[in-house]
């Protein structure tokens, strides 16, 4: 087992360190044992390494440390793709700053009054944090003046090339001093983002960190095979059998978000949607309810996720198939993060199994097939989970008061204080839930019927087995009468075949018989047809040549 390198161990500011312990870290993660001694040399840096590994903490501790707290202008920027990133990573950033007194960060994005951070950015900002647009529009009123920058970094590049942001990228980059230090995060590595490197730095250090390195030890993951129109009933039976406290459920489309928000709620559960048609007073209230834990179920696409960056989420269920496989890495990254444990759970439906299969290949990972979680098994967590939080709330509580009620109710009813009790608890369970079948595939499918038809079952049911029975009848009967006659077999075949062909010679001549003048009539009808529209074109062709049209 490789030693941890601990941050004490190394060249980071006293006050960082200060800091950083009391955010409860001791140890770093790969890429920060990689990438913040390569920074802090001032050397350009490419890190490649999964969602949910430290990379914020990567880049910002070099940066800060090399903060001039005296100078009240812009010495750091840092581009993320989203605001909900661009917001975390700048409340990160103040978290380890906290012993630096005079270090100010500042977060700009779309979608908030852009006066506000002008007035911020003249009261002096050391450290910007946003998204490419809008710090592109800051550059163009000169609010944001880069001649004092020394550092900046673009986090998850590859998203914010997804997002169309490169040429926004190319220009801010175009506009910082010849003397500046570069470091690009991502979690993969499309042609485009090497391009960029090439151009914009100059001896960079490559960091990989695969994703086997990372949190997938620590991710239980796992798919189900369920039919689409089950995939509701099959996620609600998952989350009330693992009872995450917080988790996270990712769907492919806007609209599948707002249906699922609603039918969750409908059912009781505290669920709230994440997507990018949200205004961004209402996304910052969705998060705001799934950090203070008001909300528990957050249900979101994969692009506003890639701004989530919220500890203590214990399950991630993909209710569909990610369409692009890079998104399950950062899918899956939100739960296990800084070492610790964590589950995604996957459904399934028809071919999106070889969906699976080459997540599986790519990521070198291994997603294990489960089966759903029976209806007395949701009973069971069901009785658990109530009797345990009846026990926890009634702890160090004076209950003979009740007891003495209860047993006076129990007296005038005539029932006994284990029937109130099971009654109690059948009103705050429910009924046990139905099965959900597993859906079977179709080559499951044909080799069911296969086997069945080797056993002599025909693969359809009781039905299609009498069938079975009477052609067989028939078969043997007519075998045994054409052994009754003298040519056996053979005769008998020649009579069933001569028998056909005269059948169908006597069906061509009575089609042939059959109105002959009335066919006549209309393919001379037709003839003409054709006759009228060759001549039709003759003359528009001779039209096109005079230069008529």
């Amino acid at each position: 087992m490789e030693q941890q390198v601990k941050y004490s161990d190394t060249e980071i500011n006293a006050y960082i360190l200060k800091a950083v312990r009391e955010m409860g870290f001791e140890y770093m993660t790969p890429i920060q044992e990689q990438a913040i001694p390569v920074l802090l040399e001032g050397k350009d840096v490419i890190g490649q390494a999964q969602t949910g590994t430290g990379k914020t903490a990567a880049f910002s501790i070099p940066m800060i440390q090399k903060i001039d707290i005296s100078c009240k202008k812009p010495q750091g920027i840092i581009l993320c793709p989203t605001r909900e990133l661009a917001m975390q990573a700048a409340e990160e950033i103040r978290k380890i700053t906290k012993y630096m007194h005079g270090l100010k960060v500042l977060p700009v994005y779309g979608g908030q009054d852009i006066s506000k951070q002008i007035r911020a950015l003249s009261q002096g900002v050391q450290i910007i944090v946003g998204t490419p647009g809008r710090v592109m529009d800051h550059l163009r009123r000169h609010t944001i003046k880069t001649a004092n920058v020394q550092m900046i970094v673009l986090d998850e590049a590859d998203e914010m090339l997804n997002m169309g942001f490169r040429e926004d990228m190319e220009t801010i980059l175009s506009q910082m001093p010849e003397e500046h230090q570069m470091a690009l995060f991502s979690t993969t590595m499309p042609q485009a983002i090497l391009e960029i490197t090439n151009q914009y730095q100059k001896d960079a250090v490559f960091i990989k960190v695969t994703p086997k390195e990372v949190t997938v030890a620590a991710i239980e993951q796992s798919y189900y095979r369920i039919a689409r129109k089950d995939k509701m009933n099959a996620l609600c039976r998952l989350i009330d059998f693992h009872q995450p406290r917080r988790s996270l459920i990712f769907c492919n489309t806007k609209k599948m978000v707002d249906e699922m928000t609603q039918e969750l709620k409908g059912r009781g559960y505290e669920a709230e949607g994440l997507h990018g048609d949200l205004s961004q007073f209402q996304r910052d209230t969705v998060m705001n309810l799934f950090r203070s834990g008001r909300c528990a179920i957050l249900i979101a696409t994969d692009v506003a996720a890639r701004g989530i960056d919220v500890s203590g989420v214990d399950a991630v269920f993909n209710y569909d198939v990610p369409e692009d496989i890079e998104y399950y890495v950062h899918r899956i990254g939100r739960t296990g993060r800084a070492g610790r444990e964590g589950k995604s759970m996957t459904l399934v439906s028809g071919r999106e199994v070889f969906k699976i299969r080459d997540i599986e290949r790519i990521c070198h990972t291994r997603i294990e097939e489960k089966k759903l979680p029976t209806g007395k098994d949701i009973v069971k967590v069901k009785f658990r989970h109530s009797v345990g939080s009846a026990l926890e709330a009634a702890k160090d509580q004076n209950l003979e008061g009740l007891k003495n009620r209860i047993e006076s109710v129990c007296d005038e009813m005539g029932i006994s204080e284990l029937d109130l009790a099971a009654t109690l608890l059948y009103q705050s369970m429910g009924e046990e839930p139905e099965e959900i079948e597993e859906e079977r595939f179709y080559y499951d499918r044909n080799r069911r019927q296969d086997n069945s038809r080797r056993e002599g079952k025909g693969g359809y049911g009781r039905e299609s087995r009498y069938r079975g029975k009477e052609s067989r009848y028939r078969d043997q009967k007519g075998r045994s009468r054409a052994r009754e006659d003298q040519g056996g077999r053979g005769r008998y075949r020649e009579e069933r075949g001569s028998q056909r062909t005269r059948d169908a010679a006597q069906r061509n001549e009575n089609g042939r018989r059959k109105k002959p003048e009335e066919r006549r009539e209309r393919i001379a009808a037709r003839n003409e047809q054709g006759n009228a529209r060759t001549g039709q074109m003759a003359v528009l062709s001779k039209k096109r040549k005079r230069g008529v049209f």
